[in-house]
């Protein structure tokens, strides 16, 4: 910090003015110039004596004092002070800071899409997890009150379904070509059936689980079953005849893995 000093120093301050000097000259030299008026030879000008009287009898007047020794104050830039450590950290800091800005903004940049990698891997991950957690999707053993279990279904449909058309037993023959129908469908072509499936629904979900052949056999069986149950239409017997000859082959299983199937 700058402090104050006191230096003395010797300055010639003229306390008369210039023009103040001259009246007084002149004042001095006026009775002269009267007293010699007869004597120059020349009355005009002035001796070269008495101008130099003149002054040193101005330069003899007490009141008059030439010089004069003043005090000055002056400002006088004090020693430099030592500053903390941590004030030249935090210049060099900032200034490195002002330097780095670019390379601070791109590594901003960088740090931002490594978090939104990160975390959207971890949104992958954790989606994934949930899906492997879920329960498998639960085979329905009825449609419709329809129990289509294999275990309660005869091992040659198409053959018992027939017996029962010979025995009179129109319904029984239908119903059970309808329920071996949804069973091998669910079980063998892992069509996406549920329990609330109604007749439309199941021939929708075969025509886009299953080659058309194997298709226009199930919307054949689903059509008389519908006649006959909604409509009370019964089928002739040739059409009967057909549906129980051609169901083992039609409704063949599958020949993609057991564990799709299931």
């Amino acid at each position: 910090m700058p402090c104050h000093s006191e230096r003395n120093h010797s300055r010639l301050i003229a306390r008369p003015s210039m023009l103040a000097l001259l009246a007084c000259i002149g004042l001095v030299l006026t009775p002269l110039r009267l007293a010699h008026a007869n004597e120059a030879t020349e009355p005009n000008i002035i001796l070269e004596a008495d101008v130099t009287a003149a002054v040193d009898k101005v330069r003899a007047d007490p009141n008059l004092v030439p010089t004069q020794r003043v005090r000055v104050l002056r400002w006088v830039r004090g020693e430099k002070q030592e500053r903390p450590a941590w004030h030249e950290w935090l210049r060099d800091f900032f200034r490195w800071v002002a330097e780095s800005s670019r390379v601070l903004t791109w590594l901003g940049i960088a740090a931002a899409v490594a978090l939104l990698v990160f975390y959207l891997a971890c949104l992958v991950a954790t989606f994934d997890r949930t899906r492997n957690d879920r329960p498998a999707s639960t085979v329905p053993t009825h449609v419709r009150n329809l129990d289509i279990r294999p275990e309660s279904l005869p091992e040659d449909i198409g053959t018992a379904a027939w017996a029962l058309w010979e025995q009179g037993d129109r319904r029984g023959t239908l119903s059970l070509l309808y329920r071996g129908l949804l069973s091998r469908l669910v079980h063998e072509h892992a069509v996406p059936i549920r329990d609330s499936s109604t007749e439309g629904e199941c021939l929708t979900l075969a025509r886009k689980c299953l080659p058309a052949e194997r298709s226009g056999y199930v919307e054949r069986l689903i059509l008389i079953w519908q006649s006959a149950v909604y409509g009370n239409v019964q089928p002739q017997n040739a059409d009967v005849h057909s549906l129980c000859k051609e169901f083992s082959s039609a409704l063949a299983v599958s020949a993609r893995p057991a564990e799709a199937r299931t």
